[in-house]
């Protein structure tokens, strides 16, 4: 069975997103003199899985930046044409979590990088997540997205290490208990 692997930054009151999906705090607050691991974190992740909130928000963005192959899981996106710039690096699905997992382990992928609250959400529900590493900004935007919504159970995290920035953006990397 593949892995999953989660890599997102929160404000410290837990939104990944305003209502709106706007991330202007976190673009603002983010110092691109500081390496936040991101490149050691993708090494070793075989694909990455993002939600359709994710996917929209990184096409408003000037560049697709990603180098692995992407799936969009979306019921809504699930039989769009993939747009013409994209084709080839990324595909739409409407599989549950589990599904989309077996379905990668089946094509030889088994790490594979988790974007999206909700999606991050249903992973941890479905008990897939493997690891987080967790980024909070230092501010509070008072409502958005959430990152962790309800869960039928308590999810046990074990910290692995934590970091601070000079920018004041601190980093933590839990693995969750078996």
């Amino acid at each position: 069975m593949a892995t999953a692997h989660v890599f997102i930054a929160t404000s410290l009151d837990g939104f990944i997103a305003r209502p709106d999906g706007d991330i202007d705090w976190l673009l603002q607050r983010d110092d691109q003199t500081e390496d936040h691991g991101y490149s050691d974190f993708i090494a070793d992740k075989d694909v990455i899985v993002m939600g359709r909130g994710s996917y929209e928000k990184v096409l408003t963005f000037d560049t697709w930046f990603y180098d692995r192959p992407v799936v969009v899981l979306s019921e809504q996106l699930a039989d769009s044409p993939v747009p013409e710039a994209l084709k080839g690096k990324l595909r739409f699905s409407n599989h549950s979590p589990r599904d989309v997992m077996e379905e990668l382990a089946r094509q030889g992928m088994r790490r594979v990088y988790v974007d999206g609250g909700q999606l991050v959400q249903s992973f941890l529900r479905d008990e897939l997540v493997a690891d987080m590493v967790i980024t909070t900004v230092p501010v509070l935007i008072g409502s958005g997205r959430p990152l962790f919504g309800g869960l039928q159970r308590d999810v046990d995290l074990k910290l692995l290490s934590s970091r601070c920035f000079p920018s004041g953006l601190v980093q933590s990397t839990y693995r969750l208990a078996p």
